[in-house]
């Protein structure tokens, strides 16, 4: 059988094996490859993708036909801070889907928190959209740093284990700047 274990958690686990509310050798079985997730207030671009999954999951689980999210509703979204992170939105969007009384969710949906009293311009949350790619630079960026110090640096190991041919490796290392670790001081 071949499993991937994928878990996610808040705390800092380093911390928490040191204080001893961790299991220490569970730390080392689960901790292959650590992808370090910025809060959802840093991912601004995400909060339409997320909030439009939601939207199709909550309409098919209570069974409605919600059409999309509006443009100002959507502004307020992104211009939120979202201390609760994605399960935050994941109740809001919910909530929306539940009391909307519109074919689509508009602002006034919305809790009284998530709307300021004067509404985002469109144009300050335009530029905050990221594409796909941008987006995936970061998690990518922090993956093979991590395959890197897994495999003390060695960039046949990390290209093997990433399943990449080592050109790949190299490029992608040079383009986000990670060479920093490969040079070791000459005795």
């Amino acid at each position: 059988v071949d499993t991937r274990i994928i878990l996610a958690t808040d705390c800092n686990l380093v911390q928490e094996v040191r204080e001893g509310r961790f299991r220490e050798d569970l730390y080392y079985r689960i901790n292959v490859v650590n992808i370090e997730l910025p809060p959802l207030q840093d991912r601004k671009g995400d909060i339409p993708l997320l909030a439009h999954h939601f939207l199709d999951l909550y309409n098919q689980r209570h069974r409605r036909e919600k059409t999309g999210i509006s443009e100002k509703a959507l502004s307020f979204l992104q211009a939120y801070a979202w201390p609760g992170n994605i399960r935050e939105l994941e109740n809001v969007i919910e909530r929306a889907v539940l009391l909307s009384r519109s074919p689509k969710i508009v602002s006034k949906d919305l809790p009284d928190f998530v709307r300021p009293l004067t509404p985002p311009t469109t144009e300050s949350t335009s530029h905050q959209i990221m594409s796909l790619r941008e987006a995936k630079i970061e998690p990518e960026k922090q993956l093979i740093r991590e395959a890197l110090k897994a495999n003390h640096w060695n960039r046949t190991r990390t290209a093997q284990a990433l399943k990449i041919n080592r050109t790949t490796l190299y490029k992608k290392m040079k383009r986000y700047n990670l060479d920093q670790g490969t040079k070791r001081p000459r005795p």
